[in-house]
């Protein structure tokens, strides 16, 4: 295991620049998620790590050691890709112990790791098998094993999920948490996928345009988003984004959107009278209720049951918004309600630069 720090490290393709001063720290057997859309880099700096990618400017360092220099085999790290690029004329068992004949680890001691490492991963009963036998699943546990057996100084994953479907994607969030907690080995995971960030990640680091907008646990990008990025790429079903303006009289601090109606909101939020805002709040934040006084109304455009809750989209004065409730309760498509938004659950941010303001 190894920590991994990568100091104002930049990429660029001639003169198109790709990632910009990227400093970041990973913590030894910590599990870091780089999470972003397609394009923003997330996977040319886990290449860059990897030694698959030379660096522009900038210092990578493992476990202490720069290899800026080093090949990929001398990094001692092991990657899981997407495809999952495995030898279909050897068994599952030559495809995991592969590496280890090229180390000449002796045969009673690659026994031993390959058995330790299929019974890990359930795998127990598919070492004789081909890869054209398996499952999308099972092969890329297989490929997982394969990096296991390695006992490398840290993982780097990929976008290893993307080929499979979505109840065996969760299916293998669930081993891949388990199989690092028994390890502990330094991991890097890149996705973006934002639900697969939140479940796995001890941190996230969120990347837009070849920059880290944000880093922190998944609650802390969740629950306070520095900029408009972060909160609108974190959460499912995502954030309601609103234009409003900050307007002041004295103590009271409230928002005002375009119809006229207002918000109060937390007095000490930095800003200054009549700034144009953008207003986040997540759909399970805004209340439907009973209540009149005080409350806002709107009217049922679409109602999107989800099993676990339902999804009600509600025409306002103020644009579309959506609210995520958990009661089974029958929202008619047309009917009137009345919501609020707590002031407490309020994202306020500068419509211009797009980060955050509110505390």
């Amino acid at each position: 295991m190894a920590s991994i720090d990568i100091q104002g490290v930049r990429k660029t393709y001639g003169v198109v620049p790709v990632l910009h001063n990227v400093d970041l720290s990973i913590h030894d057997g910590e599990f870091v998620v780089l999470v972003g859309p397609s394009g923003c880099g997330k996977s040319t700096l886990l290449r860059m790590i990897a030694g698959l990618e030379g660096i522009t400017s900038g210092t990578i360092r493992i476990g202490g050691q720069v290899v800026n220099e080093l090949a990929p085999k001398d990094r001692d790290i092991a990657m899981v890709f997407q495809s999952y690029a495995l030898y279909p004329h050897m068994t599952v068992r030559d495809n995991m112990n592969y590496s280890l004949r090229l180390r000449g680890t002796p045969a009673d001691r690659m026994v031993s790791v390959i058995s330790a490492a299929a019974h890990k991963l359930g795998l127990d009963t598919l070492l004789d098998r081909k890869p054209r036998t398996l499952s999308g699943g099972q092969r890329q546990r297989v490929a997982m094993g394969r990096s296991i057996v390695r006992q490398p100084k840290a993982f780097l994953f990929d976008e290893p999920l993307s080929n499979l479907d979505a109840r065996l994607r969760e299916q293998m969030r669930v081993e891949i948490k388990k199989l690092h907690r028994d390890l502990g080995t330094t991991s890097i995971y890149v996705t973006h996928d934002q639900v697969e960030a939140m479940t796995l990640a001890d941190r996230i680091v969120a990347i837009n345009g070849g920059v880290i907008q944000q880093v922190g646990t998944p609650l802390d990008l969740y629950e306070r988003p520095a900029n408009l990025f972060v909160a609108g790429f974190i959460g499912s079903p995502a954030i309601n984004i609103l234009d409003g303006v900050l307007r002041r009289d004295g103590e009271h601090t409230a928002i005002e959107f375009g119809s006229g109606e207002r918000v109060s909101v937390v007095s000490r939020i930095p800003g200054q009278d009549n700034q144009i805002v953008k207003v986040g709040i997540r759909p399970e934040d805004v209340r439907i209720t009973d209540q009149k006084e005080g409350a806002l109304t709107g009217q049922v455009e679409l109602v999107e049951p989800m099993g676990l809750g339902t999804i009600v989209h509600i025409g306002t004065n103020h644009g579309t918004l959506k609210v995520f409730v958990l009661e089974r309760r029958d929202h008619g498509v047309g009917a009137r309600v009345s919501y609020t938004l707590p002031a407490a659950k309020i994202h306020i941010f500068d419509a211009a630069t797009g980060e955050r303001l509110s505390e």
